[in-house]
């Protein structure tokens, strides 16, 4: 998506090209050395056709170009005061190059961003007043045009490089999304139905086989969820994971778990952390909600704050057996879920009273998640 600004550095090139035409022919006679003024111009003609053509292809655009076109230019530039009177530099008369000299901070400004940009700006502007030996409105104006039109065009290149890879990402997630459906649909078609089918013949026939339809049933949930929404997401970027993608594991025929239809994306460290929280409140479940008790799992996000809420329908708690365990050295709760959450920067409250059930609620917000700026 860069290669339409490079051909725009071209048109430019060009154009202002055009503009220092008009003025070397309109101003000529009064150079001082007027030969050397168009040998001076025909350079400038000279290095817009080779810089137009290197930056036409990927494999030439690149530093050294930007250098050899910073170099041409910065010389066509400090030739002027051997053509242009310095009376006139002083005063604020054109140099031969113009417009024309701003090619070189555009170049820098898609290649290496913002900061590149102001500082070739910066360079030619000194350029500039060494001309014309002090400070007039012509080198205030000149270096205050280059360093805007750097700056603009360096944030552009940034927008445009995150549109891109946004763009990538999605295409990578949809050939992905039509992979997954189509093992899922053969897994669907054989695994799936055959565990099934030994879910219900051995919960009717009971016994050991009971056992082994509900151990059928569990995998079956598991591999349900592994086929709905696969592995991590690829082009999410390093270190980012899918948080759902870590918790449908845990789908068992005693717990359901419910996340949002879109990918709620982390960062790896805080999303393992935060699956393993949720582990140890399914753990507790299993341990202390009593026989027959469910558990459901429900993930929220909402403006970049990611909310997981465990909650089981056994036989609860006392408020103070919590503090009780602690004291007791007994730290499931305290190391397991509250420990990482608080790592984490996250709160939890936990709510529960003797027989209907605990609710553990863990609320996170994730900062590793910024994208760094060019």
């Amino acid at each position: 998506m860069e290669t339409p600004l490079w051909r725009a550095i071209g048109a430019f090139r060009i154009a202002s090209l055009g503009y220092a035409a008009v003025l070397t022919i309109s101003n000529y006679a009064t150079f001082t050395r007027p030969v050397l003024g168009f040998m001076i111009f025909g350079v400038m003609v000279t290095w817009t056709g080779v810089s137009v053509w290197g930056y036409s292809s990927p494999e030439r655009r690149g530093w050294p170009l930007v250098a050899a076109d910073l170099t041409v230019t910065s010389a066509c530039l400090l030739a002027s005061q051997l053509v242009i009177p310095a009376a006139a530099l002083r005063s604020g008369a054109s140099t031969l190059t113009m417009a024309w000299v701003a090619g070189p901070v555009l170049a820098s400004a898609i290649l290496g961003g913002r900061r590149w940009a102001v500082a070739t700006a910066l360079f030619l502007g000194a350029l500039d007043l060494s001309v014309r030996g002090t400070v007039n409105q012509s080198v205030f104006n000149g270096t205050v045009l280059l360093l805007l039109a750097g700056f603009a065009v360096g944030y552009l290149t940034h927008v445009t490089a995150a549109a891109e890879a946004r763009m990538q990402h999605a295409v990578e997630l949809e050939a992905a999304t039509r992979e997954r459906e189509r093992l899922a649909r053969g897994i669907h078609d054989g695994v799936l139905q055959v565990l099934a089918l030994v879910q219900r013949r051995g919960t009717e026939l009971g016994g050991e086989a009971a056992e082994l339809g509900r151990l059928a049933g569990e995998q079956e949930a598991t591999l349900r969820a592994l086929v709905g929404f696969g592995p991590v997401e690829a082009g999410a970027g390093a270190g980012l994971v899918d948080l759902r993608q870590l918790l449908r594991p845990m789908t068992t025929t005693d717990v359901e778990i419910a996340t949002p239809a879109t990918p709620v994306i982390l960062g790896r460290a805080t999303a393992t952390e935060l699956a393993a929280a949720v582990a140890g409140a399914l753990d507790n479940v299993r341990a202390h909600a009593g026989p027959g008790a469910k558990a459901w799992v429900l993930v929220e996000e909402e403006r970049g704050e990611v909310t997981v809420t465990v909650r089981d329908n056994g036989v609860g708690m006392a408020p103070e057996r919590l503090a009780e365990a602690e004291a007791a050295g007994r730290l499931g709760v305290a190391q397991s879920i509250r420990g990482r959450i608080r790592e984490l920067g996250g709160e939890v409250a936990i709510t529960s009273a003797p027989g209907q059930g605990v609710e553990v609620e863990m609320r996170v917000r994730d900062f590793g998640m910024s994208r760094p700026g060019r």
